[in-house]
């Protein structure tokens, strides 16, 4: 039986960063770590499995850094040194669920990967429930965060990867996989580049952060990585806006397919390239616009995720806590 008075421990597992929190019953991030995504060949699964069970013990012991500054994040205090009531795993995908396990696409190391094991060795005597990362953001955002008047909506990852997550009823649905709302493996483009899932043409091959860059740099753009092409766009460069507008174009193409599937009424975009701001959510709007013919599609609204960086983290935390849809904690 967890106790609902007490402070869980979420977990957001993506191909760049591995961030963990202590989260309180209303949905308040307490103490809040995160570490790069260790770099590890396919056979080393070892090598980032010890940079997650490092960060768990860390957050729960309360040693380390603490948010931007050293201090504790959030206003209910740092949670104290007791062990968390129970830990939600959000993780990229795909996932298996019932097994415990993780295949995310940008950690190739980890191919059926048993991390609520690892978990439970980290974490011992607190039980450990496994859901995909964008699942967890659209669950966040839902209670705490843009998408509190919305019964219907999808919530999306842009960053290293696309993922995402639906709220059905005003409940998070992860399908009987735990993998429902994948929409970075909708195909946008049958004629398009191979995509790492196998498939070609996927939402997540032209809309990614490594794919406008890599796209742009294949236009002659000179930049490095996502966060220098949306300042180029910014400034007015033509490569850059162009990359923006193609990824833009294939995020709505999989936005309105899922909206006519599933009858949403809101978009909630979060995610490391969601941070340009309208460089991107303009020209996003008008490519939904543009594809929304049917009249309920043309309802839905897109809008930009509001919890920023832990989306994941309190929605994991509401996973653990068996948290309602919209209440209190």
């Amino acid at each position: 039986m967890i106790d609902h008075g007490r402070p869980v421990l979420a977990v957001d597992i993506g191909g760049t960063k591995l961030a963990a929190a202590l989260v309180g019953p209303d949905g308040t991030v307490l103490r809040r770590q995160e570490t790069p995504t260790p770099a590890a060949p396919p056979g080393a699964p070892e090598v980032v499995g010890a940079a997650l069970a490092g960060l768990l013990r860390a957050v729960v012991a309360g040693d380390g850094r603490d948010g931007e500054d050293g201090e504790d994040v959030g206003n209910g205090g740092n949670g104290g040194n007791a062990a968390p009531a129970a830990v939600g795993v959000a993780s990229a995908g795909p996932l298996d669920v019932a097994a415990g396990t993780v295949s995310p696409v940008n950690i190739p190391a980890w191919r059926g990967f048993p991390v609520l094991d690892l978990v439970a060795e980290a974490v011992p005597g607190a039980p450990a429930l496994l859901l995909g990362d964008a699942v967890a953001a659209a669950a966040g955002e839902q209670w705490r965060g843009a998408g509190r008047d919305s019964a219907a909506m999808i919530g999306i990852v842009v960053s290293t990867g696309i993922g995402g997550g639906l709220v059905l009823g005003g409940t998070p649905y992860p399908g009987p996989t735990g993998n429902a709302g994948h929409i970075g493996h909708i195909v946008a483009d049958p004629a398009g580049e191979p995509c790492p899932c196998g498939a070609t043409g996927c939402v997540e091959t032209m809309a990614s952060g490594p794919a406008m860059v890599r796209w742009a740099r294949g236009q002659g753009w000179p930049g490095a990585d996502a966060r220098e092409l949306t300042a180029a766009a910014r400034a007015g460069d033509p490569v850059a806006l162009a990359a923006v507008d193609r990824a833009a174009g294939a995020l709505a193409c999989g936005i309105v397919t899922v909206a006519v599937l599933c009858d949403l009424d809101l978009a909630v975009i979060g995610g490391g390239v969601a941070a340009a701001g309208e460089v991107l959510f303009a020209p996003l709007r008008r490519a939904v616009a543009t594809r929304a013919h049917l009249g309920y599609v043309r309802r839905l609204r897109v809008v930009p995720a509001a919890l920023g960086r832990d989306a994941g983290l309190v929605g994991a935390a509401r996973a653990a806590l068996g948290a309602p849809a919209g209440s209190a904690g």
